[in-house]
């Protein structure tokens, strides 16, 4: 957005803000205006509520310097616009993001630094520099599954009927077969074809059953989860919720998104073994609203966000760009299946999902748009 029209945008505008354009409630980049003296804060967009994890209510009257501490270049930029030397100052920064605070993170951002009309308001708009990466990496990511999911139900289904012909063939020989020694083998063979078939079937299963389309509650759906889970790993395990019940009712496929996230949460569990033993395993359930989201090209003006984040050894980073392929374990006897179901049961309902792993936390984030209808009153 050019600093023009961000002036424009502003002119004759009040400082309270219920008189503020509504054009930067609809902008996905993070917005807040705030008096050039003091740095306290008028208005904030959507886009900034969600990258701060605050609501508007508890931002307003904060300071930029409440919310990103002492910054220097930050401070600088902000001098030299508020004194006219530049209408605009743009630069990239490291910001700290609520000091202090158990909250606290690091935000690699790109920040604009504006005049408005008004001589006493000033506008910060910044958004993640690799957020534009992110983005690119992720569509390239789901344009590979998608190949690759592709060739694989067309395998499966290539390998249906041979397969069903050994499986035959093997239980005829294992009558005409004289010796109980000779028809253990036919039984081998018999319980490998029964394994392959099992193995196919979970391949074509998403795209043979059909949806059955619903209004249900998200927390409900994770409560099932944590039981599974827990039943499974009843010691050295803590699953924590960090629920927002406003959320409104889900649209979609029940059962479907129970399985996403239970493969999801199943495999981080597996991968916890060492922090099982040790008693200090932790897997987090966090749900939150996203406002103006982009998914695949889409506008939403809300979503509903999941994050499945566990303090395990985190995922290779050999293995990040193909953890959503089909077959590809980074477990021994794993099938490498279950996060490629997950991600295609979250496409069916116009979500993505994505991931983000290092060494103690690996977040996997979940974003599935509200319908119109599913608008929290």
């Amino acid at each position: 957005m050019s600093a023009g029209l961000l002036r424009n945008s502003f002119k004759g505008a009040a400082t309270a803000a219920p008189f503020f354009p509504t054009l930067l409630d609809q902008m996905p980049n993070a917005i807040m205006v705030f008096e050039a003296e003091n740095q306290q804060l008028v208005y904030v967009n959507p886009a900034a509520e969600s990258a701060l994890d605050l609501s508007r209510k508890s931002l307003e009257g904060q300071s930029v310097h409440d919310l990103f501490g002492g910054n220097e270049a930050l401070n600088r930029m902000i001098t030299e616009v508020k004194l006219g030397h530049v209408i605009a100052q743009r630069q990239e920064l490291v910001l700290h993001s609520l000091p202090g605070s158990i909250h606290q993170e690091l935000i690699q951002a790109h920040i604009v630094i504006a005049a408005l009309e008004d001589p006493d308001l000033l506008l910060m708009e910044w958004f993640p520099i690799d957020q534009q990466l992110r983005s690119a990496r992720d569509e390239r990511v789901t344009q590979q599954v998608e190949s690759n999911k592709q060739l694989m139900r067309n395998l499966a289904h290539e390998i249906k009927n041979p397969l069903g012909g050994i499986r035959g063939a093997a239980q005829l020989l294992e009558f005409e077969l004289p010796e109980q020694g000779l028809r253990e083998y036919t039984q081998v063979i018999i319980k490998e074809s029964d394994r392959l078939q099992t193995l196919v079937d979970r391949l074509l299963a998403p795209h043979r059953k059909a949806h059955i389309i619903e209004a249900f509650n998200v927390h409900e759906a994770l409560e099932r989860v944590r039981s599974l889970v827990l039943a499974e790993f009843p010691k050295g395990l803590k699953i924590i919720r960090n629920y927002d019940t406003s959320l409104p009712d889900v649209m979609g496929d029940r059962e479907q998104l129970i399985q996403a996230t239970l493969n999801i949460v199943h495999n981080a569990a597996q991968a916890l073994s060492e922090e099982i033993g040790a008693g200090v395993a932790q897997i987090e359930l966090k749900t939150r609203v996203a406002r103006s989201v982009t998914i695949a090209k889409q506008r939403y003006k809300l979503a509903m966000d999941l994050h499945v984040i566990d303090n395990g050894p985190g995922i290779p980073e050999e293995m990040m760009e193909r953890i959503f392929f089909p077959l590809v374990s980074g477990r021994e006897g794993g099938s490498g299946l279950g996060l490629t179901l997950a991600q295609t049961f979250v496409q069916q309902h116009q979500g993505f999902i994505a991931c983000d792993s290092r060494p103690g936390r690996t977040d996997f984030h979940i974003q599935i748009p509200y319908r119109r209808q599913e608008r929290p009153s």
